[in-house]
């Protein structure tokens, strides 16, 4: 959508669709839940929900061709960060960490870094923390002055 502020979310494992609907509904700002599947429809209007393909990497590539300027992407795969960062979207972590062009080269460095330990290691550990409530208030936080700054710049 040219002109107008639209929130993607990479809908699959995300565990803050709750959060974006509330925050997008006090906006007023469109949202697009892009997934596989599974995913119930809102009854919300402002929430479309984009079923794609199955496959490796389909939604992110959907949501890569679609947001641009002045909008927002919600989520945690680092290299869909990036597309969507080079189309001019502003991304926000499930955690409510933003990614800039200053941060996500080293954000993609460690993504590799760990990619190459854990098929190094058949016995590596390593997973990711527990979602906390300080996760989801961080979140909202980060949506809201997100959204409300791509509203200014749009």
């Amino acid at each position: 959508m040219q002109g107008v502020t639209t929130i993607y979310v990479d809908a699959d494992a995300c565990p803050v669709k709750d959060e974006v609907e509330r925050v997008a509904t006090r906006l007023d700002i469109p949202v697009v839940m892009v997934c596989n599947g599974g995913i119930r429809p809102s009854r919300n209007p402002l929430i479309s929900l984009r079923i794609v393909a199955e496959g490796p990497d389909v939604a992110d590539k959907w949501i890569a061709e679609h947001c641009g300027p002045g909008d927002v992407v919600i989520t945690a795969d680092i290299p869909l960060a990036d597309r969507c960062l080079k189309a001019g979207a502003l991304v926000v972590q499930n955690d409510g960490q933003a990614l800039t062009s200053a941060n996500i080269g080293g954000r993609l460095a460690t993504r590799d870094l760990m990619q190459d330990i854990r098929a190094s290691d058949p016995f590596f550990q390593g997973g990711g923390k527990s979602f906390s409530k300080a996760d989801r208030s961080r979140f909202l936080q980060a949506l809201d002055s997100t959204v409300k700054r791509a509203l200014r710049a749009g």
